[in-house]
């Protein structure tokens, strides 16, 4: 691997790392550093691939790293938080299908970016919402419930869930602001 190439991915290996250490807060019960965590790692998501466009070291192994870490910092980091914050008790295998859903959706939204992806210059918007804007969302909703301390009805949470879920994988067209 090239000197270039290595900063890059050092960044993904931060979003990562990110996602992860979300995942084990939750465990802990530390819900503001989990959903903070979650919220790194977009921005070293966001950092990877500007990096990698600046010093012209895109490559399909990038691709490919930077997918997996987001599967984990913004599928299976932000599903664990909400499952392990609101619904250990409520409507818990309900909840699991649903959680089961998101991860499942983030995914194919994920490969089919994968398959789909052209060169910067040529893409103007990402088909289905990107699973870093998804998984921040998340995080973000949980950190303002957690910080006030707010009641949320359970089941317009899993609608909402539900429709990010769809959002993921459906055609719809989103502008690329970053």
């Amino acid at each position: 691997m090239k000197k270039i190439q290595i900063l890059p991915n050092l960044f993904t290996t931060g979003n990562l790392c990110c996602g992860f250490l979300s995942i084990l807060f939750v465990f802990r019960g530390e819900i503001l550093t989990a959903c903070g965590l979650i919220l790194i790692a977009n921005l070293f998501d966001i950092l990877d691939g500007k990096i990698a466009r600046l010093t012209k070291s895109t490559t399909s192994f990038g691709v490919q790293f930077d997918s997996l870490s987001d599967l984990v910092s913004f599928g299976i980091a932000p599903a664990t938080l909400v499952y392990a914050y609101l619904f250990q008790h409520a409507y818990h295998r309900l909840a699991l299908i649903i959680f089961c859903l998101y991860v499942a959706c983030g995914a194919l939204r994920l490969a089919r970016f994968n398959v789909q992806v052209k060169s910067s210059t040529e893409k103007k918007y990402f088909t289905g919402l990107p699973i870093p804007a998804a998984g921040s969302l998340i995080a973000s909703f949980i950190l303002v419930v957690s910080s006030y301390q707010l009641v949320i009805p359970k089941v317009p949470l899993m609608i909402a869930i539900i429709v990010l879920s769809y959002l993921m994988i459906s055609t719809i067209a989103y502008h690329i602001f970053v």
